[in-house]
């Protein structure tokens, strides 16, 4: 490559545009919450913008390894744990649960309807580039390590992260 070459790509990389920004927050790890935090952040991407969602508290759920046992160090986040055992595929419904029908009815329901499951969608956030963190302080609030969540997942961050990202980007929404 010469010198007037090195010079034009250079030079057509600084003048591209910088991608627009969305970051979402995940903070209820509810069936009827995650689809749509993970289908905006999927379809942004697609558009070609630069998504991250922030997972904290419930919404760290959504990331958990399926067959995910009891998690904590001590009582009070093994009690947590043991009541709200969720992962991508063992989310309840905020309303209308029934005991798990509900759920089992909605999924049915997004089958017949071709709607990819949160375990899809998280899959395909991770091709699409999606920045997926979870949050530092409600992992160590809950007991939860790296060992306890899906793989291809960024590096844990904090709220001051998120909202750095949160005061460059064009779209913030906290679902």
């Amino acid at each position: 490559m010469t010198v007037p070459d090195l010079q034009e790509e250079t030079a057509a990389e600084e003048s591209a545009p910088e991608k627009e920004k969305m970051v979402l927050v995940a903070a209820s790890g509810d069936l009827d919450k995650a689809w749509p935090v993970l289908i905006l952040a999927t379809t942004g991407a697609a558009y070609g913008m630069d998504v991250t969602i922030f997972f904290t508290f419930w919404g760290l759920s959504i990331l958990k390894k399926p067959g995910t046992g009891i998690t904590g160090e001590d009582w009070r986040q093994k009690m947590m744990s043991a009541f709200h055992k969720g992962t991508p595929d063992g989310l309840h419904l905020s309303k209308l649960h029934f005991a798990g029908l509900g759920p089992s009815m909605m999924k049915s329901l997004a089958d017949d309807k071709n709607v990819a499951s949160v375990q899809e969608l998280l899959d395909l956030s991770i091709q699409l580039g999606v920045k997926l963190w979870p949050c530092q302080m409600t992992m160590d609030l809950m007991g939860l390590t790296n060992d306890d969540l899906i793989d291809g997942l960024d590096k844990p961050a904090g709220a001051g992260s998120a909202i750095s990202l949160m005061k460059d980007a064009s779209i913030q929404l906290f679902v």
